[in-house]
């Protein structure tokens, strides 16, 4: 047996093989023993967090690369709910130090429209390797948008820049937004959000045209060319203390603000536009420009503001935005016209879409849903491998046969592991299907293999055993990709992935794992 070991381990094919395991296991990075603090998620626009030099993690970061809040004013953070917890207890207008595992930043609190302290950020627990769950196993929200009209390719590219632009102001991240096609060639845009909402995706189809007009003259229009930046702190946005709250025919409404900043061009355009314009003088004594800036939301007027006549001809780069909400007590006003005030500066942080989008098809998942997938696939997995492991014992009775069986089996499962998490690609229940197919083409293979190199009484040749049990590998694992290739270039979300794990596992297994096994095989059963 030993010598036989020897030989099994000296085998070129075996040390591809685990040299192989080694680069998977290297990618995947399992967190046996955990680590410290919590991941970042997101960082918000214009806040006190991005000012102190954080930024939000890439959507193609590996999980374990994200930047970890370690603790805050020398307080450990040990979980999510610990962090938002040290956070509540802050208060307003001072400086804290949040120290994380790339460095140390000064954060200056503030409240946010609902009164509550916040730096801006939202975290999760850190994860606990490299491979990169959809939503499926995470949960969130699926959804399948489709441009109306024909759309260039421009316009979509410009289409998903201004999305991932709107999804990062909501303050959402790990959001995957892609194009993909059906059968009969017609475009969609597939958005796949950790966390997000139906609220949340109903606001993204709209255009979201914003601009705003002096008379017939357009003097800027939301999106960065125009604006540089939208204030989202209380101390420039909220309710306005000059309106507030008042009662109206059908129930309460609410006035809100926001102080934005032109650029140089934006105001040039409104200091032209305003030096045409003459004086008036108001009731009350006060003076202004004959003409209002009236603000527009695709099409539709949202609101008016008079102009002073110390702006008259004046180039100013800093205006404030007001606008209202409505409902049937004074809470839900005030509710609405905050999510009228967040909806607005998104669209003027963000700009507008060039196409407009019906939504397809929306699937929501509870964290709770995805965690209890994801606990029933393995528990699951762990039965088929036990049933093989059954079946193989009784149909060969060599615990030789079995446990290489078995070993390479798993070594399949972490080559295709191992790659989904070099390539960033998400785990969901298409890609797990996918490693099931691969599992049982596996298997199937494999007592090729074991039957084709018993036959030592019709063959005596060793290796013409083996190479006949490789044709018949060979050509079932291009039967298969055949039949998995019009998936992958035609077929449209789940079943593009279904058939990329499926490809990308069997070339795995054909290709290196089942080469291995046949050399494992032959040592052991030689006589």
């Amino acid at each position: 047996m030993k010598y036989k070991l020897k030989g099994i381990f000296t085998n070129w094919r075996v040390i591809f093989l685990i040299i192989f395991l080694i680069f998977s296991v290297f990618a995947i990075k399992p967190q046996i023993l955990g680590n410290e603090g919590v991941a970042i998620k997101n960082i918000a626009q214009n806040s006190s967090a991005e000012f102190a030099g954080l930024e939000s993690p890439s959507s193609n970061l590996p999980p374990l690369s994200k930047e970890r809040i370690l603790s805050i004013n020398g307080e450990t953070v040990k979980s999510p709910d610990n962090y938002y917890e040290i956070v509540s207890a802050l208060k307003e207008d001072r400086t804290v130090i949040v120290k994380t595992n790339k460095g140390k930043y000064d954060l200056l609190t503030k409240t946010n429209e609902a009164g509550v302290v916040d730096l801006g950020m939202t975290v999760f627990e850190i994860p606990s390797s490299n491979l990169k769950k959809g939503l499926d196993l995470e949960g969130g929200t699926r959804v399948l948008l489709k441009p109306e009209g024909e759309v260039s390719e421009e316009d979509l590219e410009t289409t998903l820049d201004n999305l991932k632009e709107r999804l990062n102001a909501y303050g959402l991240s790990d959001v995957v937004i892609r194009t993909v096609s059906d059968l009969e060639g017609d475009d969609y845009i597939l958005i796949e959000i950790a966390g997000g909402n139906e609220g949340d995706v109903e606001q993204l189809k709209e255009q979201g045209k914003f601009e705003a007009k002096i008379g017939n003259s357009t003097v800027f229009f939301g999106g960065k060319k125009d604006i540089t930046y939208v204030c989202k702190s209380t101390d420039c946005s909220g309710i306005d203390p000059r309106v507030g709250c008042y009662e109206v025919t059908e129930g309460y409404a609410c006035g809100f603000y926001f102080g934005i900043t032109l650029t140089e061009e934006a105001a040039e355009r409104q200091a032209k536009a305003t030096d045409l314009l003459t004086v008036l003088t108001g009731e009350s004594g006060g003076t202004y420009l004959s003409d209002d800036i009236v603000l527009y939301l695709d099409d539709n007027e949202v609101d008016r503001l008079r102009i002073g006549a110390d702006l008259k001809g004046k180039a100013t780069t800093n205006i404030q935005i007001s606008g209202s909400g409505s409902g049937p007590t004074e809470i839900d006003a005030l509710n609405n016209a905050l999510d009228n005030m967040k909806r607005l500066q998104t669209i003027i942080i963000t700009g507008s879409l060039p196409v407009k989008l019906n939504i397809v098809k929306m699937d929501n998942i509870s964290p709770s849903l995805g965690k209890e997938f994801l606990n029933n696939i393995i528990f699951v997995g762990l039965l088929a491998i036990l049933a093989v492991v059954t079946v193989v014992l009784i149909r060969y009775r060599k615990i030789k046969v079995v446990i290489p069986m078995v070993l390479t089996m798993v070594s399949e499962i972490v080559l295709i592991l191992g790659f989904a998490a070099l390539v960033g690609w998400n785990l969901d229940l298409a890609a797990i299907a996918g490693i099931i197919i691969v599992a049982g083409t596996g298997v199937d293979h494999l007592i090729v293999i074991t039957d084709e190199t018993l036959k030592g009484e019709v063959i005596s040749d060793w290796k013409k055993r083996i190479k006949n049990a490789m044709f018949i590998v060979v050509g079932a694992y291009l039967t298969t990709c055949a039949g998995m290739l019009p998936l992958w270039f035609a077929g449209a979300g789940l079943l593009k992935g279904f058939a990329f794990t499926t490809i990308i596992g069997i070339s795995f297994g054909v290709l290196i794992a089942r080469p291995a096994y046949a050399t494992m095989i032959e040592h052991l059963l030689k006589d």
